[in-house]
């Protein structure tokens, strides 16, 4: 589904991503894993169109999507989360769903006038999906609730409700188990797997903790001092000489050679 060729971004003379190329195939959850520094979020920032690459191309589909702004990408059902979670903190959880699908007939003064019964129909309806959606994610006993007031793994769940509110094909997760308790965890992790297999969605995700990788992640592909080191199953991942020298300093090789001297 998307194929990322030779992609740098500098930022002066700092080169975040140096010449990475990787492919995310359709159906798949993808992992991309690496050592602070390496460059993850600035590639997912560029494919997502937040940032401009310096050089290379990105292709989703086959058609070249360089450089196009999110809102284009969105359209074409390319979304992202971040990290820390951007909901609407005054509105209620259902209300935030409520707010993703574009083209709203009540964005229009003319209609907010004059075609009220269209916008009341438009919003019964989205407040139905939403509450699926809500439903989907276990939340809805929350539907209510000022979004404000959510735990971090809730609204990381909001989050992943929001790709659900539009026809997404490849959802970007930036760091979704960040400060996320284990039983919440859990929760995201059902619901990406049954996303990926009951509704076909793609997935690519950034991620620390190695557990919950390996637990849904097939393939996993390692960034290092911006470019791609290593690819494969989260087993072959763990027993990568460069991959451990990436992130521990030194390899399985060096740290045999200390312990026969010691």
């Amino acid at each position: 589904m998307i194929v990322v060729e030779d992609l740098h971004k500098h930022f002066g003379g700092f080169h975040a991503v140096d010449g990475a190329s990787l492919t995310i195939e359709t159906g798949s959850i993808t992992g991309l894993v690496g050592p602070n520094g390496a460059g993850k979020t600035t590639l997912f920032n560029v494919i997502a169109g937040v940032l401009q690459p310096t050089s290379g191309r990105v292709f989703m589909d086959a058609e070249d999507i360089t450089g196009l702004p999110p809102h284009e990408l969105f359209a074409k059902g390319l979304l992202r989360t971040f990290q820390i979670a951007h909901e609407f903190s005054s509105m209620t959880v259902r209300e935030n769903l409520m707010m993703v699908p574009g083209d709203q007939s009540g964005e229009a003064l003319w209609n907010a006038w004059f075609r009220r019964a269209r916008i009341a129909d438009e919003e019964a309806t989205l407040a139905t999906k939403a509450d699926q959606v809500l439903e989907f994610l276990t939340i809805d006993h929350l539907a209510d609730e000022k979004a404000g007031n959510l735990s971090g793994g809730q609204k990381k769940l909001l989050e992943l409700g929001r790709t659900m509110m539009v026809d997404a094909k490849i959802v970007f997760l930036d760091e979704v188990g960040a400060g996320v308790n284990r039983t919440l965890l859990n929760t995201i992790g059902d619901a990406i797997q049954r996303l990926n297999r009951e509704r076909g969605y793609t997935f690519c995700m950034i991620e620390h903790d190695m557990d919950f990788i390996g637990r849904l992640c097939d393939p996993v592909i390692v960034m290092a001092e911006g470019r791609v080191l290593a690819e494969g199953t989260i087993d072959e991942i763990k027993a990568n000489e460069q991959v451990i020298e990436a992130y521990l300093g030194t390899g399985l090789k060096n740290k045999e050679k200390q312990e026969a001297g010691a």
